[in-house]
């Protein structure tokens, strides 16, 4: 029997934590397995891939090349005069070219690839920070969705009391029909508005399924204390947001991208310098070997303005770039500047609403008391009840806020 007992109590203890999800458990497993994020890894990885394409122009590149004609005709010269011949022939060979100087072209397009892939990695940590900020979003919101399912229960079982109430006294001839059906009414209406809460609350938990890629369970136990979340103003905050921002990180490496393609497409006016060397076997009406070993020099005279065409599109993209690293820098400031201001606001809100509750609650009773004597009427007894209703949700509402607000910013320090 103990031991029966024993195994009850470690089963109903182990399912009580089971239920319990995490708010860093929530961001683990949307990480691992949101598609979103899938393919930002696969895109560092193809633009790995293309830096090694471009890297490729530095080293040797060598050519197997072979023909082979079944009929063939030849001329020699004979005696002044041209004799043909037709036969069959072939040859076969290979050929080396060696990158000497390029006046910086290749090696300003490799850096501009490495900068396409420090991009992609700092895109990368960018949708995981964003994506942390949603599953914040949505885990805080079934917070408050299930402590405003449970502010509604109790305003419901307040009016279903006081509908009760109200029929006893109607049967006693100390209330009117009148009061009965104000509060009957009020009963439907707290029914529909708690349906309303319980709604958006398996909106958010289904939203929070899906990114997670795994069922919540309907009893799950959240981390409610999240939601009375501190935060220690520091005149630093604006200096590590705009340190760690990815957006700005990106939008740096992207001027660096743009500045190596310019001075890649620029230097193509001048040409390139190479090493050659190539061995060919022929095997026609003779038999001969072909060695070349030498040096090129290979220069653009014209090439109908494309080459200048697109050294100025370079040019252009490049101060493209810089422009809108000023925009969202700007942009930044202001985001930042306003959450700050909410914030401060929002911790004023939370003191006026638990004042406006205590209050609320005190009011609530007395015209309580004076309705059972009939001192008062219905309608200011509901609006007592609306008061402090309307509080607690407000306060929820606050928290909620404030908390996003400075995940918000916890996003724009690059924070997962």
């Amino acid at each position: 029997m103990k031991k029966k007992l024993l195994f009850v109590t470690v089963f109903a203890y182990t399912g009580i934590f089971a239920s319990v999800l995490t708010i860093q458990e929530s961001i683990d497993k949307t990480l691992a397995n949101h598609p979103d994020i899938k393919s930002l890894v696969l895109n560092i990885e193809r633009s790995k891939k293309a830096y090694d394409s471009i890297f490729a122009d530095y080293l040797p590149q060598v050519v197997f090349q072979a023909q082979y004609n079944p009929v063939q005709t030849f001329v020699m010269p004979s005696s002044g005069s041209f004799n043909t011949i037709d036969d069959d022939g072939w040859n076969a060979g290979a050929s080396l070219k060696q990158k000497i100087w390029d006046f910086s072209k290749t090696s300003s397009a490799v850096d501009a690839s490495k900068r396409d892939e420090e991009i992609s990695k700092l895109s990368l940590k960018e949708a995981k920070a964003l994506m942390a900020y949603k599953v914040k979003s949505l885990y805080k919101t079934m917070i408050v969705q299930k402590k405003a399912v449970e502010v509604r229960k109790k305003d419901l079982q307040t009016k279903v009391a006081y509908y009760d109430q109200a029929k006893a006294l109607l049967k006693q001839g100390l209330k009117t029909q009148a009061d009965a059906s104000r509060f009957l009414s009020s009963v439907y209406a707290a029914k529909d508005e708690l349906a309303i809460a319980k709604s958006l609350y398996e909106k958010a938990k289904t939203s929070l399924s899906l990114c997670m890629g795994e069922k919540i369970e309907d009893d799950v136990e959240l981390e409610h204390e999240l939601l009375n979340q501190k935060y220690n103003f520091d005149e630093d905050t604006q200096k590590e947001v705009l340190n760690n921002n990815y957006q700005l990180k990106i939008s740096s490496q992207n001027i660096d991208k743009n500045m190596f393609v310019y001075k890649s497409t620029k230097a193509s006016h001048y040409g390139s310098v190479d090493a050659v060397a190539s061995y060919n076997h022929f095997d026609t009406l003779n038999r001969y070997d072909s060695k070349l070993v030498g040096i090129s020099l290979s220069i653009p005279i014209y090439s109908g303005g494309r080459v200048s065409a697109q050294t100025q599109k370079a040019q252009i993209g490049m101060q493209i770039a810089k422009e809108q690293k000023a925009s969202k820098l700007l942009a930044l400031k202001d985001e930042m500047s306003g959450l700050l201001i909410d914030i401060k606001r929002y911790n004023k809100t939370i003191e006026a609403k638990k004042a406006q509750i205590v209050a609320a609650q005190k009011t609530k009773n007395v015209l309580e008391a004076r309705y059972e004597e009939g001192l008062t009427t219905y309608i200011e007894v509901l609006d007592a009840v609306s008061v402090e209703l309307n509080a607690k949700l407000g306060l929820l509402q606050t928290y909620y806020s404030k908390s996003m607000a400075i995940n918000a910013l916890e996003y724009l320090k690059g924070k997962i």
